[in-house]
């Protein structure tokens, strides 16, 4: 039969099995062969709770296919950075883990970390509303282990067969190409309010966690419940976290809108910038360590990727310090070709059966075939182990080295007899070698989730009820936003229905804002969820924020006239505090001072706003204070760190030009003459370690 007959027949010209007509058998769901699909919604386990089976051969075409959509750019986590680091153990556990790694305080391990967001493309701006990846390699003795995590503890699924629809849905129309870099669309949140699993999730990216202000002040998090396993082979569940050791912080919307217009790579900059001054950052590895009688009791299920396990039920315990304290000599060679796998594990850390993970240690090795070209992707230097390797793996596509001799299998006989003169080569070791943790895996073969993962709002509350009002607002804001983009109305009504179960107040607020006349119904549950679980304040930005100014970056606009002493005290309080500043003038050749000198600047007002930085000082002369208080340039300035609630530093005669920015009458305690000194700098840029003054956000600009 031709193939325009077979298109005929099958009717193709109007969409075929991919068409979204109600299911006859005209319409039913197959694979690429051709196969009618029963279940598209999990992959095949050994009971709802066992491991997933690599035999499903639904579940892997469907993974393969996506993991090969695009080439050469990864399909997810495209837009990256990557430094290089070193981990040092500070609390061996040997009582939870045999891994080399976790066994000698002191050790120290190179590293390198890669942070990305997920739904753009690699031109996206740093500052899009997304999750950020947080990716380590650990070059360890016993060889590479990586920790492939994000900046958000949770996940939107349950299952990995449901990871190419929520990309899909998330990323650009494949009619239109647009938008990009965005998650404000029908596509979208049609998937979410239709994925129950995702609310808690969507909590956390429709809070501030997803505007970043720097890859410096975000916490990482292993996502996944892991296994540690001790030299006597008992086990524990482990999930792996990342603290700051600046503090948590991150941007308001509208900031981060002006960001990306201004500086699309404002993460890689401030994360170049900062190790290039020898200002290195530093996280705390920490572990949440429990066993199967704490899993067995806990509210929810530990292989459920969409929960937390809330620090105040079992606490982080703080066992190392990564720091990353080198740039990449090639960006292309280094943070382009690095390749991570969650798969990754060496002898001491293992999996569990959480289903997203094992769909997860699949999809990561097969991706690596098509964006790397072949499977020796290892002999790449930034993914190559910096331990000994041995094995009998040979040539293919790339092949940097083979192993030598005549012998490339094993069991052989060589090394003795007759071939006594001949190396052997490796041998494996069961003292030495990677053993899994002998589970007991019993169940029928299903495709079926387990009842204990169907809890999907609880969390979601939790989670919302632990911010502060400042934080509930911008949720409800970025909630309001992203679902007035939204243009079918169904959508918008389901997404509220879902908010109900969350919160009735959200709910309201987000159907005031999209144009709800009346709350809609909430969504039917599948289990009904606790409304009664506490805060958990670990969950706040704002409640977790730093102590002190250090790590940040203080704006300093001068012009002619500017009173040099004041500058000067700024700069060193700022420095002082272990805070950058930059000077900003009218021009970049910069001002002359008070006292005659010129000042070069380190940006022109109008190429580096008040966004970019996290507190501002305006300090001009009394002439120069009047000449530019009809200038745009200079008017944005004030009026954007105004309306962001960021600290401002003045000089009285800067009032002509604050005036025309509509806020000299609205001062508040955000606002700091400092034009007495060194005293009233060190004041302003100690109040800054508070970082924003919130109580402004409800004050609106004339």
């Amino acid at each position: 039969m031709e193939q325009a007959d077979m298109a005929k027949e099958f009717e193709l010209s109007e969409g075929g099995a991919n068409h979204q007509k109600p299911q006859d058998d005209d319409h039913v769901m197959t694979t690429a062969q051709g196969h009618p699909v029963a279940d598209d919604q999990n992959w095949l386990s050994a009971g709802p709770r066992g491991p997933q089976l690599l035999e499903d051969q639904i579940a892997r075409e469907k993974i393969f296919h996506f993991d090969h959509e695009r080439i050469p750019e990864r399909v997810v986590h495209a837009r990256g950075y990557g430094v290089h680091g070193h981990f040092e153990l500070k609390k061996a556990i040997p009582q939870y883990s045999r891994a080399a790694i976790f066994n000698q305080e002191g050790v120290k391990v190179p590293t390198f970390t890669r942070f990305s967001t997920v739904a753009g493309n690699k031109g996206s701006p740093d500052l899009a509303r997304d999750v950020r990846g947080f990716a380590t390699k650990f070059y360890t003795s016993e060889g590479n282990w990586d920790l492939v995590g994000n900046n958000i503890p949770v996940f939107f699924i349950q299952d990995a067969i449901k990871f190419p629809d929520l990309i899909h849905a998330a990323k650009p129309a494949p009619d239109r190409g647009f938008p990009q870099a965005q998650t404000a669309h029908d596509n979208f949140w049609d998937f979410i309010s239709l994925s129950p699993e995702a609310m808690n999730m969507v909590m956390w990216i429709m809070s501030d966690r997803t505007i970043p202000r720097s890859f410096r002040f975000m916490e990482g998090f292993g996502v996944h419940t892991f296994r540690l396993v001790n030299a006597e082979g008992k086990a524990h569940f482990v999930k792996f976290h990342w603290k700051p050791s600046l503090g948590l912080q991150s941007v308001v919307w509208n900031e981060a809108l002006k960001v990306n217009g201004m500086d699309p790579d404002f993460h890689r900059r401030d994360m170049w910038d900062a190790i290039d001054a020898g200002d290195y950052p530093q996280w705390d590895l920490g572990i949440q360590v429990f066993d199967e009688e704490f899993a067995e009791k806990f509210e929810f299920d530990v292989l459920d990727a969409t929960k937390i396990i809330p620090e105040e039920q079992v606490p982080v315990e703080i066992i190392g310090t990564l720091t990353l304290d080198a740039n990449v000599d090639n960006f292309f060679a280094e943070t382009e070709q690095v390749a991570f796998c969650t798969q990754n594990i060496v002898p001491g850390i293992d999996h569990s059966d959480d289903p997203l993970l094992q769909g997860r240690n699949f999809s990561y090795l097969d991706t690596q075939l098509k964006r790397l070209g072949g499977p020796n992707f290892t002999h790449l230097p930034i993914n190559a182990p910096k331990c000994p390797v041995r094995h009998f793996q040979q040539d293919g596509h790339m092949a940097m080295h083979n192993p030598k001799g005549r012998v490339n299998y094993e069991p052989n006989s060589w090394g003795s007899g007759d071939g006594a003169d001949v190396d052997p080569g490796p041998r494996a070791s069961a003292e030495r070698g990677f053993q899994s943790y002998p589970a007991e895996i019993s169940g029928a073969k299903v495709r079926e989730r387990s009842p204990t993962f169907a809890d999907h709002y609880s969390q979601a509350r939790q989670f919302y009820i632990s911010q502060t009002p400042v934080e509930q607002t911008h949720m409800g804001n970025a909630l309001t936003f992203e679902l007035s983009k939204v243009q079918r109305m169904d959508i918008r009504k389901r997404m509220v229905g879902h908010l109900r179960h969350i919160d009735e107040g959200l709910a309201q607020d987000v159907a005031d804002g999209i144009g709800l006349t009346e709350l809609p119904d909430k969504v039917p549950f599948a289990r009904k969820p606790i409304t009664d679980l506490p805060e958990s304040p670990a969950l706040s930005i704002l409640k977790n924020g730093p102590d002190s100014f250090k790590g940040r970056k203080l704006g300093i606009y001068i012009a002619e006239g500017t009173d040099a002493d004041v500058v000067k005290a700024l700069q060193q309080a700022a420095k002082d505090a272990g805070a950058m500043a930059e000077i900003i003038a009218p021009h970049v050749a910069g001002a002359k001072l008070s006292d005659g000198n010129m000042m070069e600047a380190d940006e022109k007002i109008d190429g580096g706003p008040s966004v970019v930085y996290d507190a501002v000082a305006v300090v001009m002369g009394e002439d120069s204070g009047k000449r530019y208080a009809e200038d745009k340039p200079s008017i944005d300035f004030v009026n954007d760190a105004f309306a962001h609630a960021k600290f401002v530093a003045y000089v009285p005669a800067v009032q002509p030009l604050f005036e025309n920015a509509g806020v000299w009458s609205r001062r508040d305690d955000g606002f700091f003459d400092v034009s007495s000194g060194k005293d009233a700098a060190a004041s302003f840029i100690e109040t800054c370690g508070k970082l924003r003054f919130w109580d402004r956000e409800s004050v609106k600009l004339d």
